[in-house]
Parts: structure tokens; sequence; C-alpha cells
């Protein structure tokens, strides 16, 4: 599975980028997005906002869970009480019969329009599907995954406020510590 993460300030702005793969499963921790991913993943995210400002003000937690999906890309987030945002969109493996799922998705934009792959879940027996759900890459709307990817937000976030509470910080400007990198690695490393 490969990772998109991004905080966004106040005003919509990218305070800090990094993008990673799974560090589970024997990965190697490189992100396996094509180039084409690369440069979508900053338009995803940031169409997810209107979808977030939305949800946000349903439910009184900090971590939204899935709030999004763009057909293979799912994004996740996690609100500060500053109104600064943690988005992570995981793009799952993209093997023969792992494709599909996602229900409970508020914003599912694949289903509401556009191109549609219904002809590559038709397939497969229910033996391979067994051994695959075990995998937090199987299925990223799972509970196993909402946790992992909960954990790994609120040690970033632990992180953040270290980061903010800095005398040299000021609100909404870019994050360019590589110890504060190195932390969101770390954290990637070890859950996700």
């Amino acid at each position: 599975m490969s990772y998109y993460f991004v905080i966004i300030g106040t005003q919509d702005n990218p305070l800090f980028e990094h993008e990673f793969g799974t560090s589970k499963q024997g990965g190697d921790g490189q992100a396996r997005f094509s180039e084409q991913a690369r440069h979508m993943n900053q338009f995803i995210v940031h169409s997810s906002l209107d979808i977030i400002e939305e949800v946000q003000w349903g439910t009184g937690q900090m971590y939204l869970k899935c709030v999004d999906k763009f057909f293979n890309n799912y994004v996740s987030c996690f609100m500060t009480g500053a109104n600064v945002k943690f988005l992570l969109l995981h793009q799952p493996l993209t093997t023969g019969g792992a494709g599909g799922g996602g229900g409970g998705v508020p914003g599912d934009r694949a289903s509401t329009g556009g191109i549609r792959s219904s002809g590559l879940t038709s397939g497969g027996g229910g033996s391979s599907s067994s051994s695959a759900s075990t995998s937090i890459a199987a299925n990223p709307t799972s509970p196993q995954t909402e946790e992992a990817v909960k954990s790994f937000m609120l040690e970033v976030y632990e992180n953040w406020v270290k980061t903010v509470m800095s005398p040299f910080y000021r609100v909404n400007m870019e994050v360019r510590s590589p110890v504060f990198r190195q932390r969101v690695a770390a954290a990637g490393r070890k859950y996700l």
C-alpha cells in the first residue's frame, strides 16, 4: 500500500507533505505511486477538503476516519483543535480481486459518476480473499486499518504539538524540520 500524508493549514495551504509505502508484511517503505498518480494526489486530497468541512460539524471527534474515496484512493482525516487537518491518502495494492469495497465512505466520488471498473471485481474465489483480508492493505475501510491509521495520526499529532510549540513557529508556516519528517516516517513504519 502506498501512502501520501499531508498537513493542511487553516487557510487550506499545505504545511507538510510526505510519501511512503507500507513497511508491514514485507514492504520496503517505498511509495508505489505511478508518476501520474503522484501529480493527482495533491488534487485528490485538496478536493476532499469540501467533504471534510461538511463531516467535521457532524461529529465531535478529532479523527474523522475515511472521509473520501476517489476510485482506488481513500482519504482519512484527523482534525486538530486549531482546524489544521492531517490527511492520509492511501492506495491499496491492486491485485486481481482486491478492489470494490469501501461502502460507508461519505464522499465516494467513484460511484457518483465517471469511469467504473465493474469487470475487475466479478471474478475470483472466496478462498484467496480470507488470507488477504488479514492484511491492513487488503481493505482500507476495515476496523484494523482504521485503528492503524488512527494510531498513526495520534502519534503524528503528538509530534505536531511539540513542533508548533516552538517559539520560532508561526501559524500556517510550512514545517521543514528534518526531525519532524523522521518522526512521521517512523510512525508510518510503526503503524502502517
